[in-house]
Formats: structure tokens, C-alpha cells, sequence
């Protein structure tokens, strides 16, 4: 039976499954989140708490969140080197960068997305200037981070790199790194250079009008 991935083209953590999904080489079936696809939808809110995406159905397997997707891809599907490194040091490097920008790139940037999406008179100024300021910080941080090495950690292409590749594509389109992050800046180019990560900034480019701040002329 062919492994499932529900999701959408232009959803940032639906990326990183697809992501580890074209790095390992997977054979599955991608089942669209959208109006055309009523069962697909039912099928996910039957999946995931709220039923957010992606979820992988391999059998009788359910496999919700992102990281987890990845991680089961590593141990039952595909092939070459698993993302999550089999050494336990360096798994827990991977893990923990994947982490950091999970949560203070990806899901704030998120914030200011969701918030542009709001009513007018239902918007949170406050919330997105604090989402900014946690994104600006965590820049920082990787800036110093990125100075030696192609990847996030491990001195390979990992789980961290799966996360880090739509949270600094969209992150850049919501928080701009405008010259002041440069090794962060060439960390993002080398990502979207990658044939994996190319081939998912292709296929969500049909539906770059959804982006309710307006999607930049890049990338």
C-alpha cells in the first residue's frame, strides 16, 4: 500500500514532510486539503487534534505532526541517510534546531500571517510586534550560528534543514533579513538551491495569491 500525505502545496509545514518525503526518495500519494477534496478534509479532521497538516497514512499507521512525519519516513520508507542522524548526539542536534525554528521563526511568522487574515477590527498589533521581535531574535541567533559549515547542523542536510526551509522562505517574506543577516541570507539561498526544496517552492508557486500580505516578486 502506498503511503499518504495529506496537505496543501502552499502550507509552510506541510514543506517539511514533503521535503523529507523528495529526500528519501518516497513513493506516496499527496491528497489535497482543498474545497475540491471534501473526503480529504473529512479524512484529516479525523487525523489531527484540530485537524491541521500534514498527516501521513501508511496502512493502519496514522502519523500526525511534522517532525514525526519526517521521523517515520526515516525509519520505514525510503532510502539513504535518515534526517534524523543515527548517532544520538547528533540526532539531538538536529532535533533541537529543527526545534528553533519551528517555533521561533516558523509559528510566529505564522502569527503575522493569521493576523493579516483576521477582520480589521478583530487584529492584534500587539501580538504581531512581538512576533517580529521573537523572529528578529532568533535571526540573530542563527546568524551566529551559520557562520562555519552548508547546513544547520550536523555538517549534512537533516531534519533541522527540512524546518529551517519554509520557515526562512516565508519568514523572509514577513520579516525581511534586508542585508543585516548574511550568513543567514546565504544559509536561505543555499536551501532553495537544494532540488527538494526547489521542487516545493514549484509547486506552491500556483497559489502564491493566498498569501494575504502579498507575496513578493522573488524567490
Amino acid at each position: 500500500m502506498t503511503v499518504a500525505i495529506y496537505g496543501h502545496p502552499f502550507s509552510s509545514f506541510t514543506w517539511k514532510a514533503l521535503i523529507a518525503a523528495y529526500e528519501r526518495e518516497v513513493d506516496f500519494e499527496f491528497r489535497m486539503i482543498d474545497p475540491d477534496h471534501p473526503e480529504h478534509a473529512a479524512r484529516i479532521a479525523t487525523l489531527a487534534p484540530t485537524g491541521q497538516f500534514p498527516a501521513l497514512v501508511d496502512g493502519v499507521t496514522e502519523v500526525v505532526q511534522s517532525n514525526a512525519v519526517i521521523e517515520y519516513l526515516d525509519l520505514h520508507h525510503g532510502k539513504g541517510a535518515p534526517l534524523v542522524p543515527l548517532d544520538p548526539r547528533e540526532a539531538l542536534a538536529a532535533r533541537m534546531m529543527a526545534q528553533v525554528f519551528d517555533d521561533y521563526v516558523h509559528v510566529p511568522m505564522q502569527r503575522i500571517v493569521g493576523n493579516a487574515l483576521r477582520p480589521e477590527d478583530s487584529r492584534d498589533p500587539f501580538g504581531v510586534e512581538q512576533a517580529h521581535g521573537v523572529i528578529a531574535r532568533c535571526y540573530a541567533w542563527l546568524e551566529a550560528r551559520l557562520q562555519d559549515g552548508p547546513w544547520a547542523a550536523c555538517g549534512r542536510f537533516t531534519i533541522a534543514d527540512c524546518a529551517a526551509a519554509p520557515a526562512l522562505f516565508y519568514g523572509d517574506w514577513v520579516h525581511p533579513m534586508a542585508g543585516r543577516f548574511p550568513a543567514l541570507a546565504a544559509y536561505r539561498a543555499r536551501l532553495l538551491a537544494r532540488p527538494s526544496i526547489a521542487r516545493v517552492v514549484d509547486e506552491a508557486r500556483p497559489y502564491r495569491g493566498f498569501f494575504p500580505l502579498g507575496a513578493p516578486d522573488r524567490d
